[in-house]
Protein backbone atom coordinates (compact mmCIF):
# COMPACT_ATOMS: atom_id res chain seq x y z
CA UNK A 1 0.00 0.00 0.00
CA UNK A 2 1.64 3.55 -0.92
CA UNK A 3 2.29 6.53 1.48
CA UNK A 4 -0.10 9.04 0.71
CA UNK A 5 0.15 12.31 -0.58
CA UNK A 6 0.08 15.26 2.41
CA UNK A 7 -1.31 18.34 1.66
CA UNK A 8 1.32 21.46 2.04
CA UNK A 9 -0.52 24.29 3.44
CA UNK A 10 -0.36 25.85 7.06
CA UNK A 11 -0.92 24.27 10.13
CA UNK A 12 -3.53 26.13 12.10
CA UNK A 13 -2.29 24.37 15.69
CA UNK A 14 0.44 26.30 17.20
CA UNK A 15 2.06 23.18 18.84
CA UNK A 16 1.89 21.40 16.21
CA UNK A 17 3.74 23.53 13.84
CA UNK A 18 6.47 24.32 15.91
CA UNK A 19 7.21 20.61 16.33
CA UNK A 20 6.74 20.51 12.48
CA UNK A 21 9.20 23.33 12.12
CA UNK A 22 11.41 21.62 14.62
CA UNK A 23 12.13 18.43 13.08
CA UNK A 24 12.03 19.87 9.24
CA UNK A 25 14.62 22.23 10.09
CA UNK A 26 16.84 19.78 11.47
CA UNK A 27 16.13 17.58 8.28
CA UNK A 28 16.93 20.80 6.23
CA UNK A 29 20.39 21.85 8.00
CA UNK A 30 21.00 17.55 7.76
CA UNK A 31 20.67 17.68 4.20
CA UNK A 32 22.44 21.08 3.63
CA UNK A 33 25.69 19.84 5.45
CA UNK A 34 25.38 16.23 3.31
CA UNK A 35 25.40 18.40 0.15
CA UNK A 36 28.38 20.33 1.06
CA UNK A 37 30.16 17.47 2.16
CA UNK A 38 29.50 14.79 -0.58
CA UNK A 39 29.40 17.40 -3.00
CA UNK A 40 31.96 19.75 -2.15
CA UNK A 41 29.34 22.45 -2.74
CA UNK A 42 29.35 26.05 -1.17
CA UNK A 43 26.13 26.58 0.46
CA UNK A 44 24.51 29.39 2.47
CA UNK A 45 21.54 28.26 4.38
CA UNK A 46 19.24 31.38 6.10
CA UNK A 47 16.24 30.44 8.39
CA UNK A 48 13.84 32.54 10.48
CA UNK A 49 11.54 30.58 12.42
CA UNK A 50 7.95 32.74 12.99
CA UNK A 51 9.22 34.38 16.03
CA UNK A 52 11.98 35.98 14.20
CA UNK A 53 14.58 33.09 15.53
CA UNK A 54 17.96 33.13 13.25
CA UNK A 55 19.07 29.63 12.16
CA UNK A 56 21.65 29.54 9.62
CA UNK A 57 24.25 26.95 7.74
CA UNK A 58 27.89 27.84 5.75
CA UNK A 59 29.89 25.84 4.29
CA UNK A 60 33.26 25.57 5.93
CA UNK A 61 35.55 27.26 6.49
CA UNK A 62 33.45 30.17 4.16
CA UNK A 63 31.94 32.84 6.58
CA UNK A 64 28.05 33.84 5.39
CA UNK A 65 28.95 37.45 4.39
CA UNK A 66 31.65 35.79 1.84
CA UNK A 67 28.46 33.96 0.02
CA UNK A 68 26.29 36.67 -0.08
CA UNK A 69 29.00 38.55 -1.48
CA UNK A 70 29.77 35.92 -4.20
CA UNK A 71 26.23 35.56 -4.88
CA UNK A 72 25.98 39.52 -5.57
CA UNK A 73 28.55 39.74 -7.65
CA UNK A 74 27.57 36.56 -9.60
CA UNK A 75 24.51 38.09 -9.85
CA UNK A 76 24.99 41.44 -10.56
CA UNK A 77 23.05 42.97 -8.08
CA UNK A 78 23.61 45.70 -5.15
CA UNK A 79 22.13 46.25 -1.77
CA UNK A 80 21.02 50.24 -2.20
CA UNK A 81 22.74 52.36 0.27
CA UNK A 82 20.47 54.75 2.32
CA UNK A 83 21.91 58.21 2.80
CA UNK A 84 20.35 58.47 6.54
CA UNK A 85 21.91 61.39 7.18
CA UNK A 86 19.34 63.97 6.30
CA UNK A 87 16.76 61.41 8.41
CA UNK A 88 19.15 61.79 11.62
CA UNK A 89 19.22 65.34 10.89
CA UNK A 90 15.62 65.51 11.57
CA UNK A 91 15.53 63.20 14.33
CA UNK A 92 18.35 65.76 15.96
CA UNK A 93 15.91 68.65 15.46
CA UNK A 94 12.87 66.91 16.85
CA UNK A 95 14.71 66.36 19.58
CA UNK A 96 16.36 69.52 20.55
CA UNK A 97 12.37 70.97 19.81
CA UNK A 98 10.81 68.45 22.61
CA UNK A 99 13.96 69.43 24.63
CA UNK A 100 13.20 73.03 24.53
CA UNK A 101 9.12 73.20 24.79
CA UNK A 102 10.11 70.86 27.98
CA UNK A 103 12.76 73.60 29.30
CA UNK A 104 10.25 76.35 28.59
CA UNK A 105 7.31 74.41 30.21
CA UNK A 106 9.04 74.00 33.56
CA UNK A 107 9.98 77.41 33.69
CA UNK A 108 6.37 78.50 32.68
CA UNK A 109 5.39 76.25 36.05
CA UNK A 110 7.94 77.47 38.37
CA UNK A 111 6.42 80.89 37.09
CA UNK A 112 9.25 82.27 34.99
CA UNK A 113 9.25 83.64 32.05
CA UNK A 114 5.93 84.57 31.27
CA UNK A 115 5.64 87.90 29.32
CA UNK A 116 5.22 85.72 26.12
CA UNK A 117 3.36 83.54 27.39
CA UNK A 118 -0.58 84.70 25.43
CA UNK A 119 -4.27 84.33 28.19
CA UNK A 120 -5.37 81.08 27.02
CA UNK A 121 -2.11 79.37 27.91
CA UNK A 122 -2.03 81.37 31.05
CA UNK A 123 -5.64 79.48 31.62
CA UNK A 124 -4.48 76.19 30.51
CA UNK A 125 -1.25 76.61 32.77
CA UNK A 126 -3.24 78.01 35.66
CA UNK A 127 -5.65 74.40 35.49
CA UNK A 128 -2.80 72.43 35.18
CA UNK A 129 -1.35 74.00 38.47
CA UNK A 130 -3.99 73.18 40.13
CA UNK A 131 -4.61 69.66 39.20
CA UNK A 132 -0.92 69.31 40.29
CA UNK A 133 -1.96 70.68 43.52
CA UNK A 134 -5.14 69.42 44.05
CA UNK A 135 -2.65 65.85 43.22
CA UNK A 136 0.21 66.67 45.77
CA UNK A 137 -3.14 67.33 48.33
CA UNK A 138 -4.37 64.46 48.06
CA UNK A 139 -1.29 62.68 48.39
CA UNK A 140 -0.13 64.95 51.37
CA UNK A 141 -3.48 63.97 52.93
CA UNK A 142 -3.25 60.29 53.00
CA UNK A 143 0.50 60.36 54.55
CA UNK A 144 -0.93 62.42 57.45
CA UNK A 145 -4.09 59.48 57.21
CA UNK A 146 -1.57 56.85 57.05
CA UNK A 147 0.49 58.49 59.96
CA UNK A 148 -2.43 59.20 62.10
CA UNK A 149 -4.24 55.68 61.49
CA UNK A 150 -0.26 54.53 63.13
CA UNK A 151 -0.72 56.41 65.73
CA UNK A 152 -4.11 55.22 66.79
CA UNK A 153 -2.59 51.53 66.18
CA UNK A 154 0.43 52.22 68.67
CA UNK A 155 -1.80 54.28 71.07
CA UNK A 156 -4.04 51.34 71.04
CA UNK A 157 -1.56 49.03 71.78
CA UNK A 158 0.31 51.09 74.49
CA UNK A 159 -2.73 51.33 76.69
CA UNK A 160 -4.00 47.77 76.56
CA UNK A 161 -0.20 47.24 77.86
CA UNK A 162 -1.33 49.58 80.27
CA UNK A 163 -4.12 47.85 81.45
CA UNK A 164 -2.29 44.55 81.41
CA UNK A 165 0.51 46.15 83.17
CA UNK A 166 -2.10 47.87 86.11
CA UNK A 167 -3.80 44.32 86.49
CA UNK A 168 -1.10 42.52 87.40
CA UNK A 169 -0.20 44.97 89.41
CA UNK A 170 -3.28 44.86 91.17
CA UNK A 171 -3.23 41.19 91.38
CA UNK A 172 0.08 41.10 92.67
CA UNK A 173 -0.81 43.45 95.37
CA UNK A 174 -4.33 42.01 96.28
CA UNK A 175 -1.79 38.75 96.65
CA UNK A 176 0.50 40.49 98.79
CA UNK A 177 -2.57 41.57 101.25
CA UNK A 178 -4.23 38.23 101.40
CA UNK A 179 -0.79 36.29 102.23
CA UNK A 180 -0.33 39.42 104.79
CA UNK A 181 -3.63 38.93 106.08
CA UNK A 182 -3.47 34.95 106.63
CA UNK A 183 0.01 35.49 107.89
CA UNK A 184 -1.87 37.86 110.59
CA UNK A 185 -4.76 35.45 111.31
CA UNK A 186 -2.06 32.78 111.35
CA UNK A 187 0.04 34.64 114.11
CA UNK A 188 -3.18 35.34 116.10
CA UNK A 189 -4.53 31.80 115.85
CA UNK A 190 -1.29 31.08 117.41
CA UNK A 191 -1.35 33.76 120.30
CA UNK A 192 -4.64 32.52 121.15
CA UNK A 193 -3.10 29.04 121.70
CA UNK A 194 -0.56 29.81 123.72
CA UNK A 195 -2.94 31.99 126.22
CA UNK A 196 -5.42 29.29 125.79
CA UNK A 197 -2.57 26.90 126.68
CA UNK A 198 -1.18 29.00 129.82
CA UNK A 199 -4.33 29.32 131.08
CA UNK A 200 -5.12 25.51 130.92
CA UNK A 201 -1.48 25.21 132.97
CA UNK A 202 -2.15 27.72 135.30
CA UNK A 203 -6.24 26.49 136.17
CA UNK A 204 -5.72 22.76 135.04
CA UNK A 205 -9.52 21.92 136.04
CA UNK A 206 -10.92 25.24 133.89
CA UNK A 207 -13.62 24.61 131.31
CA UNK A 208 -13.13 21.11 132.60
CA UNK A 209 -15.78 18.73 134.96
CA UNK A 210 -13.97 18.93 138.12
CA UNK A 211 -13.48 15.58 139.68
CA UNK A 212 -15.33 14.09 143.14
CA UNK A 213 -13.94 13.67 145.96
CA UNK A 214 -11.28 16.56 145.72
CA UNK A 215 -10.99 20.37 146.80
CA UNK A 216 -10.46 22.99 144.46
CA UNK A 217 -6.95 24.11 143.83
CA UNK A 218 -5.85 27.62 142.97
CA UNK A 219 -3.29 28.57 142.36
CA UNK A 220 -0.90 30.13 144.77
CA UNK A 221 -0.67 33.91 144.70
CA UNK A 222 0.70 36.01 146.85
CA UNK A 223 -0.94 37.33 149.77
CA UNK A 224 0.53 40.95 150.66
CA UNK A 225 -1.59 41.69 154.23
CA UNK A 226 -0.99 45.57 155.25
CA UNK A 227 -1.79 46.01 159.04
CA UNK A 228 -3.88 49.16 159.44
CA UNK A 229 -4.96 51.14 162.68
CA UNK A 230 -8.60 52.38 162.73
CA UNK A 231 -8.70 55.92 163.15
CA UNK A 232 -12.23 56.67 164.68
CA UNK A 233 -13.44 60.02 164.29
CA UNK A 234 -16.68 59.37 166.53
CA UNK A 235 -16.52 60.84 170.02
CA UNK A 236 -17.84 58.31 171.32
CA UNK A 237 -15.43 55.97 169.68
CA UNK A 238 -12.38 58.00 171.02
CA UNK A 239 -13.34 57.67 174.29
CA UNK A 240 -13.61 54.36 174.26
CA UNK A 241 -10.21 53.61 172.61
CA UNK A 242 -8.76 55.90 175.37
CA UNK A 243 -10.91 54.03 177.99
CA UNK A 244 -9.71 51.00 176.07
CA UNK A 245 -6.11 51.14 174.71
CA UNK A 246 -5.68 47.64 173.63
CA UNK A 247 -8.05 47.71 171.47
CA UNK A 248 -5.97 49.98 168.80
Amino acid sequence: MGRGKIEVKRIENNISRQVTFSKRRSGLLKKTHELSVLCDAQIGLIIFSNKGKLYEYCTQPLSMGQIIERYLRVTGTRIPEHDNREQIYNELTKMKNETHHLQLGMQRYKGNDLSSVQYEELLGLEHQLEQSINKVRARKFQLLQQQLDNLQKTEKMLDKENQDMYRWLMNNHIQKQQEELDQHQQAMTELKLMGHQQVSEQFPFCGEEQPSGHLLQFPNFPLHLYPYNLQPTQPNLQEFTLQHPGYD
